[in-house]
């Protein structure tokens, strides 16, 4: 009993070094990547600094590695199975008995731990960073026209008793409820445009959107500047951080209240419901990567060096996450049950390499 609580621990921690190496090595990667790319479309404004372009991309950082840790868990179970039998180790403890299903549990167990990691210590520093990075941003970003700023530009519809309103935004932040270079184009009831407002800033209140620093455009008048104005809603915040908001801007431990308060005002919420499920599913998906590069490395231990192998590893775990992300959006368009669509892809997997290795290892 001792002698495998002593190598479950030496691969446990064998699996945790490697990941650790891709985790830090994604970390630069993507940090560099992004504070470039930063670089390039903010350098021009005026209130840009090297320092603060360096500052917002380790803010989005966490948020780019959270689409990243499926194959992050992939890649790290393969290195450890096949570092592990370039030096005979697996062979050894092969030979004393040891099944493959027993130097496997560490890994998954590993690959368990790396999921619950990421749902409540990744997700709301990715939440958090990606949501203050928007926010500075933005703020850099105001009243000028660029790259970054023209990506998104997100478009709502209202309807009060004066009428119907379109409203327009460059840059979104706290979940929907303020606009930053806001635009509202007031319809008269003959549906052509009666007012046009110009915003810095448009914040969602009870009952009304409140604008500052407003330039007012009317047919036949000079554009007029407003300090301050209200203008009528029915929106209620629920509704606008589920047509505006990311789901994945929103913390894990979040979700599940704003599903239950979207749906008691009769809004769906299947795009917070999927990103919820998905969440939940991750540990099993990790531990489907495991198994799926355990089917490779099982295979290369058996009969020599294999680069075909090892391809076919990273395309099936590829194929599993295209998959993966496709009934994903079947789930947030509400064509499949959020659970659904997150747990049978999962399941589907699992089944599949646990087949695999039960007709490997026990015919």
């Amino acid at each position: 009993m001792m002698i495998g609580w002593t190598l479950g621990r030496y691969f446990f921690l064998r699996y945790v070094k490697i990941t650790c190496y891709f985790l830090l090595g994604i970390f630069a990667l993507a940090l560099l990547l992004d504070f470039t790319e930063n670089a390039g479309k903010l350098s021009s404004l005026p209130d840009y600094s090297t320092w603060g372009a360096l500052g917002i991309s380790a803010m989005r950082i966490p948020f780019i590695m959270q689409q990243m840790i499926p194959f992050v868990a992939l890649f790290s179970a393969m290195a450890t199975l096949i570092s592990l039998n370039r030096k005979y180790e697996l062979v050894v403890a092969r030979s004393v008995g040891v099944s493959a299903w027993q130097f496997l549990l560490p890994a998954c167990f590993g690959a368990f731990l790396f999921g619950l990691a990421t749902i409540f210590l990744l997700n709301p520093l990715a939440a958090y960073g990606f949501a203050k990075a928007e926010e500075i941003q933005s703020n850099w970003t105001s009243g000028k026209v660029t790259d970054v700023s023209a990506l998104r530009v997100p478009w709502l519809r209202q309807k009060t008793d004066e009428g119907e309103t379109i409203i327009g935004a460059k840059n979104i932040l706290d979940r929907g409820t303020t606009l930053v270079d806001a635009t509202f184009i007031e319809l008269g009831k003959d549906k052509t445009i009666k007012e046009r407002f110009d915003a810095r800033t448009a914040q969602l209140r009870d009952g009304y959107w409140q604008l500052n620093d407003v330039r007012r455009f009317a047919l036949a008048q000079e554009p007029q500047q407003i300090p301050q104005m209200r203008i009528p809603t029915q929106l209620r915040p629920e509704f606008v951080e589920e047509k505006l908001a990311s789901p994945e801007t929103i913390p894990f431990y979040e979700l599940r209240h704003k599903i239950e308060v979207a749906r008691s005002f009769g809004y769906s919420a299947n795009a917070f419901d999927m990103h919820f499920q998905s969440l939940l599913a991750l540990p099993a998906l990790l531990m489907a990567m495991t198994l799926i590069a355990a089917t490779v490395s099982l295979k290369f231990v058996r009969f020599g060096q294999s680069g075909t192998m090892i391809l076919g590893g990273v395309i099936a775990g590829f194929v599993l996450y295209v998959v993966t992300v496709l009934v994903k959006a079947f789930g947030t368009a509400g064509f499949v049950p959020p659970f659904v669509a997150a747990w049978v892809p999962v399941l589907i997997a699992m089944f599949f390499g646990v087949s695999f290795l039960l007709h490997k290892e026990d015919g």
